[in-house]
């Protein structure tokens, strides 16, 4: 019987991760008439029984215990929890409002972010091809701004708070799984709160808006977990150039679903805007690969 390798494992899941979130557009489209706060609290809390569900079954009590036993990774996960809650609000509400070509900007951005606050706050240092590949991505968000008239904010929110989450992230010794269930779990007693408020001010859609609609609220926990997993296993098979090429397939199918499936608008100017981060990207990634091969 054939085998997969490790790194073709490691692909897989990869791809797999990538494309998951590359399609999030049309799943949380399905419920774009659910106020994005009430979508946020059911993601929070059925991540949350998925995560532990699956800490159970796999015998890993143990580690979240010790997790939550040492100190400062406690205050560490609780900061990562409400950046991503944060980054996850962003998002559902920029796809049930028609944004998703924003959205897939930021995830875009992400990579020169993460990369320009590593400088500003681990003193990591820029080689030429990065400096380059930021100042290019300036200019493209300058002529959003200029052409469109306005701060595109969800694509920087966006990028901004994935960016720390990861910045706070490496900071911690937790692997994924862990990490997940604490976040998930010190977001839970807010998200049952305002469950409880929406029950008795009756305006929960959980119940009233059908089955197909709780189903869909129930499976969003899964569907965030999922990736999440899979990435974690696809990061220890690879290496960080593999993965680095592979974190395109994201944004590249959310601005494809956009366009062709949504039908979002795209003009010239915009085309232009886009061009430059591209472009930025391109540098950037090519600047990467040269430093890990040599």
């Amino acid at each position: 019987m054939y085998s997969f390798s490790n790194t073709s494992q490691g692909l897989i899941f990869g791809f797999v991760a990538y494309a998951f979130w590359g399609i999030f557009p049309l799943f949380f489209n399905l419920l774009r008439h659910v106020p994005s706060t009430e979508v946020l609290m059911h993601r929070v809390i059925w991540s949350f029984i998925f995560v532990s569900v699956i800490i159970v079954l796999t015998g890993n009590r143990a580690r979240v215990i010790q997790a939550l036993k040492t100190p400062g990774l406690f205050k560490g996960l609780a900061l990562s929890s409400l950046l991503v809650s944060f980054n996850w609000l962003v998002y559902i509400w920029s796809v049930s409002q028609g944004r998703v070509l924003e959205s897939s900007l930021g995830y875009f951005l992400t990579p020169l972010v993460s990369v320009f606050l590593a400088r500003v706050f681990l003193k990591e240092q820029l080689n030429l091809p990065r400096k380059f590949a930021i100042a290019l991505a300036v200019i493209g968000i300058l002529w959003l701004i200029i052409k469109l008239g306005y701060l595109p904010w969800i694509s920087l929110a966006l990028a901004i708070s994935f960016g720390l989450y990861g910045l706070v992230r490496k900071r911690l010794e937790v692997d994924t799984l862990t990490g997940l269930t604490i976040e998930t779990g010190i977001m839970l007693p807010f998200a049952l709160s305002y469950w409880i408020y929406l029950i008795y001010a009756d305006s929960s859609l959980f119940y009233m808006a059908g089955r197909n609609l709780s189903l869909l609220l129930m499976v969003s926990g899964i569907v965030t977990a999922l990736p999440l997993l899979l990435f974690a296993s696809a990061a220890k098979k690879l290496s960080l150039s593999a993965l680095g090429f592979m974190m395109y397939i994201n944004p590249t199918l959310q601005f494809l679903i956009a366009i062709y499936i949504l039908q979002e608008a795209f003009d010239n100017n915009q085309m232009i805007g886009f061009g430059f981060i591209w472009c930025a990207l391109v540098i950037f990634t090519v600047g990467s690969l040269k430093k890990n091969l040599l």
